[in-house]
Formats: C-alpha cells, structure tokens, sequence
C-alpha cells in the first residue's frame, strides 16, 4: 500500500496515563464533540461533521477552487478531523509467493481466517479496524498501549490458529505502530506521519511475527510492562530508531478463550 505524505511533525506528549485503566475504551466512545461551524466559509457547507469523508471532499473542493480560504479551510479539517491515535499496520507475510502456488481462492480464504484472529483481538482491547486492503489490515486505538496489546494478541491468536493447520495454510504477521497527530476519515483511512512510518514498519520493515513501534508510540508505553529493545531503521532515506516488542510481561488470556486459556 502506499501510504499518502504529511508533512512530518514533532513527537507528541505521552498519552494520558489514566487511558488505559478501566478497560480498554472504544476509538468511538471517546471521538471529539462534533466540532463548531467553520467561521469564514461559505453557509452551504453546513454543519461541521467530525471524520465525515464527504465533509472533507467538500472542504477540500472550497481550498481548491477558492485559494483566499485556504487558511479558514486548513483550520476547519484540522479542527474536524485530526487528533492524536494510535495506528496499527499489519501485513501478512510471504503471501505473493503462497498465492504464486495455491491461487487466488487459498489466497482469500487465508485473508478471510486472518481477519477472524484479528478483528476480535483488535476490538477487545479498544481498536476499531478503519480499513482492510488485500493481506493489509488498518486499525486505530486512542492510546498506543491498546494498539501494542491488540498486536501481541493477533499475533498469539494466529499463532494458535497455526498448531492446527498444515505449513501451507499458516500466516505469519508483521505489525507497525504508531502515536501522533493523524487525520481520521471514519471507516475509510488515516493520514499522518506516524502514519506513514507505522506503514513503514509493518509492511516493510518488520518480519514475521515482529511488532516494530515508532518512538513517539513508545513514549505512551507503562513502564516494565514490556520486553522492548531500539532497532535501527532507514525510512525515507533517513536513519531511524524503532522500537521491538518482543513480549508483555502481564500475561492475559486471549479475547474469547476460556477461563485458563493462554
């Protein structure tokens, strides 16, 4: 997939440390007060709609065709539709060769038992999945812990799924994450820098069974809670340090598995 530019931008604080206590929260369940209408601009726009996709088309057809808006216009979207998320990129590994040799039909049906291991997982740890594109899964989490336990819990689910199936049925997952400023369009896409780079290490750069994080998603992270260790990186042409999770250290059993179950 290739991921849409945006225009690079400092780290952000650490998340507020009191989001993840109580269970996790929904993205949904705590998305921003529908924001107030854009001064400036033309009544035909209407209310403002927070992450609306046409919202947004309209915004961007006004910047386009009315240059002197430009700075109402930029104010308007940031005010609608970024905040600080965190995002979760998986790829499934290895599967331009698996399709090469079992077809199109073993290839959807792998796509379709990942995202049986993958949604559920995402969900109870408070992510909502924006988009799945091909063997590319998209999810989004207000707090970059949530996405790293969502991570794991993947990850240990597929791997449970494998024990029962024969070498040429198993999936392997890579994941990337990331925390920061990010314009959300509700069920279609994220655009960001810790966008770009969470892109970046999960399709790219991360192998099989590895969870690469940006510093920035690190930053949010409870202290001893995980086993981590900095990874050199090059994005862009630019040397980089992630960060790889390798573990949590307070186990929890799997989302639906029963009582006992690791």
């Amino acid at each position: 997939m290739r991921c849409s530019p945006w225009p690079p931008t400092p780290p952000p604080g650490p998340p507020p440390a009191d989001a993840p206590r109580g269970g996790p929260r929904p993205f949904s369940a705590i998305a921003p007060q529908p924001p107030p209408a854009p001064h400036g601009l033309p009544t035909r726009l209407g209310p403002a709609r927070a992450h609306d996709r046409h919202h947004l088309d309209a915004l961007l057809a006004l910047r386009n065709q009315q240059p002197e808006l430009r700075a109402q216009v930029d104010a308007a979207i940031e005010q609608a539709f970024v905040r600080p998320v965190a995002m979760l990129v998986l790829d499934l590994c290895g599967f331009s060769r698996i399709t090469a040799h079992h077809g199109i039909i073993h290839f959807l049906a792998l796509v379709h038992r990942m995202e049986q291991a993958a949604r559920p997982a995402i969900a109870a740890n408070g992510g909502e999945v924006v988009k799945q594109e091909a063997d590319n899964l998209f999810a989004v989490f207000t707090h970059p812990q949530q996405a790293l336990d969502g991570a794991l819990d993947v990850l240990r689910a597929l791997d449970a799924m494998n024990a029962v199936q024969p070498p040429e049925a198993q999936l392997q997952a890579s994941v990337g994450i990331g925390y920061g400023p990010t314009l959300v369009i509700a069920g279609k896409d994220l655009y960001g820098h810790e966008m770009n780079l969470a892109c970046k290490l999960g399709e790219d750069i991360a192998g099989p069974g590895e969870v690469l994080l940006t510093l920035a998603a690190c930053a949010g992270l409870a202290p001893g809670r995980y086993l981590l260790a900095p990874v050199p990186v090059h994005i862009g042409g630019g040397a980089l340090t992630a960060m790889r999770c390798s573990a949590c250290l307070h186990a929890h059993p799997l989302p639906g598995a029963p009582l006992g179950a690791g």
